[in-house]
């Protein structure tokens, strides 16, 4: 494996990202949810790209404007088309041989993939975990409300557990916040209008597609919910899109097992041609 760093133009602004050769035809580029910079939490993404270099495959990770070591101003994952396009080019020209270039994002990353595929010449999409949850309130500082798929999730969770009998009948519960819960978990959550356009973005895709869950993350859970219902009946009959769930709560895939899952279904969509 051969780990190069590299300044990308974009813009008036330069982007930082590094490069692991592989061997193989096929090159994946990594793009950073939220404000992660291109090393992921812990060095995750680091080992990752790793792994992924030992199978052969090449590569390549960078930070967004205004994250990490790029330049500019962080304007959030709506404004990172440029980047993404600016990337794609760079890891397209420098290594030629590759004949194809798979896109894999978590969170809000996903969801800028989406989103922006068609103005690039992407050849696939790995989507994990997508983000379409918007707050309730544009001007409101504060995090955005547990969808009702959400918390019904985490009622389930707490029925399950014999524990939570005992310390119903032992009146260790506070009965109005368990109803008051229960009424919030009984909502149908209103598909949002960022799903509404992840949904158009999908359906107008011809590409490869892959979607990752981990069905017990609180993102994931939106984005399931959204998944069946009806607005998205176009998008799950699509030939070319495929979802795989994971019965996990780890958003970013990090504990041994979920790692484990990741890894195998990045090398094995990366690997299928």
């Amino acid at each position: 494996m051969t780990r190069s760093f590299h300044q990308i133009p974009c813009g008036d602004e330069t982007l930082s990202a590094t490069i692991d050769v592989g061997t193989r035809s096929t090159g994946i580029l990594m793009v950073s949810g939220g404000n992660e910079i291109k090393s992921g939490a812990h060095g995750g993404m680091s080992k990752l790209a790793q792994k992924l270099a030992e199978q052969g495959i090449s590569v390549m990770r960078y930070d967004r404007r205004g994250v990490g070591e790029s330049s500019g101003e962080n304007n959030e994952f709506l404004s990172s088309k440029d980047d993404i396009i600016a990337a794609s080019a760079y890891f397209r020209k420098l290594l030629p041989e590759i004949d194809k270039i798979i896109a894999f994002g978590n969170c809000d990353a996903a969801t800028a993939l989406a989103l922006y595929a068609s103005e690039t010449r992407l050849d696939g999409l790995i989507l994990a975990n997508p983000w379409i949850i918007e707050s309730q309130d544009s001007g409101d500082a504060e995090p955005t409300a547990p969808t009702s798929s959400a918390i019904r999730s985490r009622y389930w969770e707490r029925l399950k557990n014999p524990r939570t009998l005992v310390d119903l009948l032992k009146g260790n519960i506070d009965l109005k916040k368990l109803l008051s819960g229960l009424k919030k978990a009984s909502r149908k959550d209103k598909v949002s209008s960022l799903a509404i356009s992840v949904r158009e973005a999908l359906t107008a895709s011809e590409i490869p597609i892959k979607i990752l869950a981990a069905k017990r993350d609180t993102t994931a859970l939106a984005f399931l919910a959204a998944w069946k219902n009806s607005d998205f009946q176009t998008v799950r009959q699509k030939d070319n899109i495929q979802i795989d769930i994971l019965d996990s709560a780890s958003h970013s895939f990090a504990d041994d097992k979920a790692k484990l899952w990741l890894e195998h279904k990045l090398i094995a969509a990366l690997t299928a041609t």
